[in-house]
Order: C-alpha cells, then sequence, then structure tokens
C-alpha cells in the first residue's frame, strides 16, 4: 500500500519536533501535525518562560546585595507588563525557529488536531485525512485540576503566562517542582504567597535532607508553606477566590493555583479504538524501545509518562529513529538522569537519594552545609548543601545533591562522574577549584552517616 508519509509525528514538542528532523534527514516523507503552538509544553508554557520567570525574580534581593559590596543604589520595582510582553517576544521567535527548523528538514507540517481512524490513518481538524506508514505519538501532557467544587476558578502553570497583571496575593495548591517553583517565582516577584501541600514534606521523592533545606529556605524568603493541608472548599466572590482549609484558615487570595498532577494528552485521540495500550493514568504504554502494542505506533516523550522531561522526550525521539527508521533497535537509557529544581534556593540532584540508596545496601553519607561567600558577605543567612551519596561495597558515587545558587549549572558537570561510575576516591583525586562552593564535593573526607 502506498501512504502519504513514511512517517507522522503527532505533537510538535521537544521530543516529536527532533525526531521529525532527525528522521527527514534520512531521507524518509514525514508529516507533523501539532494543535496549538510549535514547541509544545517546554518552549510554550513550561521549561523556558518558567526559566525567564525565575531570572526575573532573582533581581529582588539583588539591590541589597549590591549595596552590601559598595553599590549605591535603591530598590526598583517590578513592571510585569514589561517583563511579559519581552517574555512573549522570545517565545515567538522561539517558535519560529522550530517552525523554520521543520521547514528546513524538509517536513510537512500541519496546524491542526490529529485523530487516529485506524492504525495508518490520521484525521486532521483541517478536515483533510493523511496515512502514514509509522506514526508516532508526541502530544505530550497538562497540568489537571482537582475535582471538587469551584475548582474551575483556579489556574494551572499553563495560565500564569498570560496574566495580565500581577497577583498581590497567590494561593499554589500542590508540593511538587512545578508548585515550589512557582511559589518561590511569585514571591521573587513581590507576590503575598502561600502554598498548601497534603504531605508531610514538599518535593516528594527527593532526597529528604535536601528538600527540607529548600523548605526551610523557601519560608526563610517569605512563602507561607503549609504542609499537611489541602484545600475543603473554594468559590468566587467580588474580593476574589474564597479559600477553606483543612487547617482550618479562611482566606481570600486574588489566584488560586493548582499544581497537582499532569495527565498524557490521549483523551478522544482514538487510541483505545486502534487498540493501543494506555495506563491507568492515560498514558501510552511502550517497551524499552517506545513501541506500543500496535506494530507501527511509537510514543516518546510525556504521554508516556516515564520520565517528564525535555532532554529525556529528546533522546527519545533519536532512540525512535534509530528503532524505526534506521532499523537500528536502541533502547532509551532512563538511568542516571540529572535534573535540577530552579527553587530559591535551586536543587540539583542525580541518582540515588539517601534513603533510596540505604534501602538499597550499605552507604556512607558525606555532606556539608555553609554559608556561601557571596551571599555572607552581604549579610543574607542562606545556606547550601553539598552530599555526596557513597557504596560502602564498591565506593562508587551513588548519588549526588546540592542546594546552592546555580545548583542545576552544578549537577550537569557531576551527573557525568555519576553517570561513568566514579568512585569516593575519584572525586577525593580530583584538585579543587578554590574559592567555590562545588570545591567541597571534592574536599570532604570523612563521612557524617554511615548505615548498614
Amino acid at each position: 500500500m502506498a501512504y502519504d508519509f513514511d512517517l507522522f509525528v503527532i505533537g510538535g514538542g521537544s521530543g516529536g519536533v527532533r525526531a521529525a528532523r532527525v528522521a527527514a534527514a534520512e531521507g524518509v516523507t514525514v508529516g507533523l501535525a501539532e494543535e496549538y503552538r510549535m514547541g509544545g509544553t517546554c518552549v510554550i508554557r513550561g521549561c523556558v518562560p518558567k526559566k525567564l520567570m525565575v531570572f526575573a525574580s532573582e533581581y529582588s534581593e539583588m539591590f541589597e546585595d549590591a549595596r552590601a559590596y559598595g553599590w549605591e543604589l535603591e530598590n526598583g520595582s517590578f513592571n510585569w507588563k514589561t517583563f511579559s510582553g519581552h517574555m512573549n517576544s522570545e517565545l515567538d521567535r522561539l517558535e519560529g525557529i522550530y517552525q523554520n527548523l521543520l521547514k528546513n528538514s524538509g517536513v510537512t507540517t500541519y496546524d491542526a488536531r490529529a485523530v487516529l481512524k485506524d492504525a495508518h490513518t490520521i484525521e486532521l481538524s483541517s478536515g483533510e485525512t493523511v496515512t502514514a506508514k509509522t506514526i508516532l505519538l508526541a502530544m505530550g501532557g497538562r497540568p489537571v485540576v482537582p475535582d471538587m467544587a469551584g475548582a474551575e476558578h483556579g489556574l494551572t502553570s499553563n495560565d500564569i503566562f498570560n496574566l495580565t497583571e500581577l497577583p498581590k496575593t497567590m494561593l499554589i495548591v500542590g508540593g511538587g517542582y512545578i508548585a515550589s517553583e512557582f511559589a518561590c517565582i511569585l514571591n521573587g516577584l513581590g507576590v503575598d504567597v502561600t502554598q498548601y501541600y497534603r504531605g508531610a514534606q514538599i518535593l516528594r521523592g527527593f532526597d529528604d535532607e535536601a528538600r527540607g533545606m529548600v523548605a526551610d529556605q523557601m519560608c526563610e524568603r517569605g512563602v507561607k508553606l503549609h504542609t499537611g493541608c489541602n484545600i475543603i472548599e473554594m468559590e468566587k466572590r467580588d474580593a476574589g477566590i474564597w479559600v477553606k482549609a483543612t487547617n482550618g484558615d479562611e482566606q481570600v487570595f486574588d489566584h488560586v493555583m493548582f499544581a497537582t498532577g499532569r495527565s498524557p494528552n490521549t483523551d478522544n485521540m482514538g487510541l483505545a479504538e486502534v487498540g493501543v495500550e494506555l495506563g491507568r493514568r492515560g498514558e501510552v504504554v511502550v517497551d524499552d524501545y517506545s513501541h506500543t502494542n500496535v506494530k507501527n505506533i511509537y510514543a516518546v516523550g510525556d504521554v508516556t509518562n516515564r520520565v517528564q522531561l525535555t532532554p529525556v522526550a529528546i533522546r527519545e525521539g533519536m532512540a525512535f529513529v534509530e528503532t524505526a527508521i534506521k532499523d537500528n533497535p536502541t533502547k532509551v537509557d532512563h538511568e542516571l538522569i540529572p535534573s535540577a529544581i530552579f527553587t530559591q534556593p535551586e536543587m540539583g540532584t542525580v541518582g540515588l537519594s539517601e534513603e533510596e540508596a540505604r534501602d538499597q545496601e550499605p552507604v556512607e553519607i558525606y555532606a556539608t552545609s555553609f554559608k556561601p561567600m557571596q551571599q555572607a558577605f552581604a549579610g543574607r543567612t542562606d545556606r547550601v548543601l553539598m552530599k555526596l551519596v557513597v557504596s560502602q561495597a564498591t565506593r562508587v558515587v551513588l548519588g549526588c545533591h546540592i542546594v546552592a545558587p546555580h545548583a542545576g549549572e552544578m549537577i550537569q558537570l557531576a551527573g557525568i562522574a555519576v553517570k561513568m561510575g566514579a568512585t569516593k576516591e575519584q572525586f577525593d583525586q580530583t584538585c579543587a577549584v578554590h574559592p567555590t562552593m562545588s570545591e567541597e564535593l571534592v574536599t570532604m573526607k570523612s563521612p557524617v552517616r554511615v548505615t548498614d
């Protein structure tokens, strides 16, 4: 049978775009449909605009710090409209780059929603129908709101970037990295931020010592963090959004933002009708090669609910091309992925947490916490954490955790050593760069804790 395309990609995010471009370079015909804006969650409503907001929010502390270093200046005021205009211009520029990359690669693009009619047929909301030998699902995910009365009055992370003005007060519900990052961002921009999380501590799943330090410093900076707390009721009133909490508090906020999880974009896609297996959260079930249970259909990125990180989706897209287009079966490597949480302070992590490691084998914990030179000189009380989790048996560094300014930059480099299986002694053999915060990673000589 002759098909319109050798490959058709549904979704114009990082994973789908990379797969489409690399596949087209192999000489196959490629089509791609994106119903919203090219670039997906990361470029349009995630990583990029969020990081720009992180940068903006960090300037609030710089005025006072600069005066401590001898600069004579007054505190400035933040203009949301100015920043928002610049941010949207940058997103437009990046979307244009994605569009041009696809065009220059020879990929045929459709600004339309795509739905599967059968294993080889795609129906587009523009009214067209196309066929493809191979189909790649890369629709990503979306934020969800809890099933409760009044939840329709809340915002999600998608909505924050589109605010016409900055609120005076904001309640953020959730304790994951998205909730915690936006609590810090908005607090830094001058918003009175309250955060509710139903669990005992934010950032569940990360190293306990590291996330505890992040939470403490968020509170010191002014975030009103309430753990073991959730919303009972909420309703829209003239003054804002009225909320009643499980701790008995009642308060009116300008806005309430839900950061309580994300779901794969698989609803009403025709997947079940075609026979594609979905998991209990609606994710596309795939094997180690991103292959679904349908012979010619694959899936990458957040829609598979494996590791929801942009660089992972890109790697999955490239491995898919090796497997399905170049006939070189290539597994996706999901082990020892470095990641960063852009709270204030930042947290960078790679490998096992102390809790995960000690459940697995006897370990030694090397850790140090101190006031960093730059902030201490300015009279701030900030502290940083450098931590290594080491196997007693093999001496391999099983995990590295950093809480510090620019922790994301540091963990990228530490991640190389951990991925290579470096031992504690090899860390020790590396000469320190002085004076830096990161030198502590190679100068910690004695463990602070040992587990059997």
